[in-house]
C-alpha cells in the first residue's frame, strides 16, 4: 500500500472516529402501562412495550428534529399501517413528522455558541406524558409535561386519544402564528396547556421560558409516561 493510500485510510477512521465521537445519543424509554410506537426524525420508529428502550445516535449540527409517541397503532409485515395519534403517512419508519395530537420533544444540536436546543412542544397538542432530559456534559436541567392533558382538555380541542392544538382545530393566525410578523399572543387554550406545563411551548412564539440549552455533544433521554 502506497504511503497516499495509506494517509486516505487514515484520515476516513479519523473522520468516522470524530463522527461517532461527537454524535448525539438519544434514549427513548416507554414507561407507559400501554405499548407506544415511538418515532424520531430523524432516526425513524420502534414499537416500545411497556420498559422497551431505544437507543440511537443523531449527527451533530442537525435541526428541526423531533421525537414523539404514536398510539393505537397497526402495522403489517411490511410497516404501513395506521396510528390513532402521532402517524407519520402510515410508516412504522418515519420519514416526516407526525399528525396532531402528540405531545413533541423537540431539538437542534450544536447551534449558536455550538450550544444544543432542546424543548418539550404542545404546539401540536398533547397525547401522552414526557419527559426530555440530558444525560451527560454536566447539564442537569431536564424538562417534564406529566398533567392530565387528556383528561381536563376543552371539549372543543379533544380528539381521539388525546388533546388538540387550537390551531389544528381553529387554524387563523390567532392561534397558528402563520401571517409574517405575526404579533400573536397566548390565547385561553394557550394558557390551559401552559398552565399544566410550565415548561413546555403552549403556542408558536411561547419561546421565552420554553427553550432550553445544554453544550453541544450532550446526550438525552425522552421517557413517555415518567
Amino acid at each position: 500500500m502506497g504511503i497516499s493510500n495509506v494517509c486516505f485510510v487514515f484520515f476516513i477512521s479519523l473522520i468516522s472516529f470524530y463522527s461517532h465521537t461527537h454524535a448525539a445519543t438519544f434514549q427513548v424509554r416507554n414507561n407507559c402501562p400501554f405499548t407506544v410506537w415511538a418515532a424520531a426524525v430523524p432516526g425513524g420508529g420502534r414499537q416500545l412495550n411497556r420498559n422497551d428502550v431505544w437507543t440511537f445516535n443523531v449527527s451533530p449540527g442537525t435541526t428541526a428534529a423531533r421525537i414523539w409517541a404514536r398510539t393505537n397503532c397497526n402495522f403489517d409485515g411490511s410497516g404501513r399501517g395506521r396510528c390513532q395519534t402521532g402517524d407519520c403517512g402510515g410508516l412504522l419508519q418515519c420519514q416526516a413528522y407526525g399528525t396532531p395530537p402528540n405531545t413533541l420533544a423537540e431539538y437542534a444540536l450544536n447551534q449558536f455558541n455550538n450550544l444544543d436546543f432542546f424543548d418539550i412542544s404542545l404546539v401540536d397538542g398533547f397525547n401522552v406524558p414526557m419527559e426530555f432530559s440530558p444525560t451527560s456534559g454536566g447539564c442537569t436541567r431536564g424538562i417534564r409535561c406529566t398533567a392530565d392533558i387528556n383528561g381536563q382538555c376543552p371539549n372543543e380541542l379533544r380528539a381521539p386519544g388525546g388533546c388538540n392544538n387550537p390551531c389544528t382545530v381553529f387554524g387563523g393566525d390567532q392561534y397558528c402564528c402563520t401571517a409574517p410578523n405575526s404579533s400573536c399572543g397566548p390565547t385561553f387554550y394557550s394558557r390551559f396547556f401552559k398552565d399544566r406545563c410550565p415548561d413546555a411551548y403552549s403556542y408558536p412564539k411561547d419561546d421565552a421560558t420554553s427553550t432550553f440549552t445544554c453544550p453541544g455533544g450532550t446526550n438525552y433521554r425522552v421517557v413517555f409516561c415518567p
